[in-house]
């Protein structure tokens, strides 16, 4: 039987589509920065769904990292029937702010790990195989003060869009999910709290999240924007004037800082 591969599966999404995939029956295979965070994550999942978990520590700005886990994949010959990407860095910050360190860890993690997983993860899929991603509401509008992250989230959807059509007819069924704020840390909890009703009404669970977004890739859909304010704004962002839009988000987002990496 093949496996479900999470990439970010300790965190607050990754752990949401771990217990839901648990509730098909699958097999897993988890990824993380941590060993001990993805033992304590394997028993805490067992306890609930006694199943088939395989877990590897991984950092996946580092190419030999990824290397030694495809090794560790390979050695135990096995097969993907499901890629989640999950993953993903939401440092948030003006731009002359960072580091080149930060910048050059954001953009590795964002993107390349994730194409880069994808494409070998393919080479290893089974029969048929579903691939989804965890993009951003924040990737549909450049975001003066958020630039480099909703730039990578944008490259995803980009990239993820074209290969939904790419592998059409190919067993493969492509999907990038386009959350709002999703309670996960306590400081993105803390941050979606402060944007008032704004906030409430567009943030999710991770539960939501994650069950809204099997079903979405189970039916193939090219994009998923959870919750219907989403989708309102993700229209609006497209139709307004580019000028009045990047206005009001500098506006917003002048004053917020987040640096949880």
């Amino acid at each position: 039987m093949a496996y479900t591969f999470i990439s970010g599966a300790t965190g607050g999404i990754g752990k949401a589509f771990c217990l839901e995939c648990l509730k098909s029956g699958d097999k897993l295979f988890l990824t993380g920065r941590s060993q001990q965070k993805l033992d304590l994550l394997k028993a805490e999942l067992l306890d609930v769904y006694p199943t088939d978990i395989e877990c590897f520590a991984c950092d996946l700005t580092i190419d030999s990292s990824r290397e030694k886990m495809l090794n560790y994949i390979d050695g135990k010959n096995l097969k993907f029937k499901r890629i989640i990407n999950v993953a993903g860095v939401d440092t948030q910050m003006p731009f002359l702010d960072y580091t080149q360190e930060k910048l050059i860890f954001q953009m590795r993690v964002n993107a390349e790990s994730t194409i880069c997983l994808t494409h070998a993860l393919l080479k290893r899929r089974a029969e048929k195989v579903e691939v989804l991603t965890v993009g951003s509401m924040s990737g549909v509008s450049p975001m003066p003060y958020f630039a480099l992250y909703s730039a990578t989230k944008a490259m995803l959807l980009n990239f993820f869009t074209a290969l939904h059509y790419e592998l059409k007819g190919q067993n493969v069924n492509v999907t990038t999910v386009m959350p709002g704020g999703v309670y996960t840390r306590a400081d993105v909890c803390e941050e979606i709290k402060s944007q008032g009703v704004w906030g409430k009404i567009s943030a999710k669970t991770p539960e939501y999240v994650a069950q809204k977004s099997l079903r979405a890739v189970k039916k193939n859909k090219v994009k998923y924007i959870p919750g219907g304010f989403n989708r309102f704004l993700y229209t609006l962002m497209k139709i307004a004037p580019k000028k009045i839009v990047l206005t009001f988000i500098a506006k917003r987002w002048k004053t917020h800082k987040k640096d949880a990496f």
